[in-house]
């Protein structure tokens, strides 16, 4: 199953979700700031449009209302979004990039940490874990 698209709204829905990791309407209604908190019934009817997009289950009814979960991880959702921002500049993160230097929300300990991590993507499998040597020889 491909992760759904979710809103701004779904998100913050999500998050609630995930922090808890069960909860009832009125829960992720409550977990909302005061000053921006929407009513229950947009709560209501924005959760129960998640459970037809499977990002959200119901796992059980206590009394005269359901309690719900997320299906989607965190993860999972957040490279989604990530994958349609960069969608967004033809598939080039170094605008993304740029931005995130610039405006100060990329530290130097960021950047050495996605170095490793790509570090760890080109190794092909089953190399003895030394960086830096990568070898040119095609085997037939």
């Amino acid at each position: 199953m491909a992760t759904p698209r979710l809103s701004r709204l779904e998100f913050q829905i999500m998050e609630a979700l995930w922090t808890r990791g069960e909860a009832s309407i009125r829960e992720i209604q409550e977990s909302f700031p005061a000053k921006r908190r929407p009513a229950y019934t947009t709560v209501q009817t924005t959760v129960y449009r998640m459970v037809t997009k499977q990002a959200v289950r119901r796992v059980k009814k206590v009394g005269n209302f359901h309690v719900f979960a997320a299906s989607v991880s965190r993860d999972a959702a957040q490279r989604r979004l990530i994958d349609e921002l960069l969608d967004l500049f033809g598939g080039r993160s170094q605008p993304m990039m740029a931005h995130l230097v610039e405006s100060g929300k990329l530290s130097l300990d960021d950047v050495k940490e996605a170095e490793r991590a790509l570090k760890g993507l080109s190794r092909p499998s089953g190399s003895s874990g030394l960086s830096g040597s990568s070898s040119k020889e095609k085997r037939p």
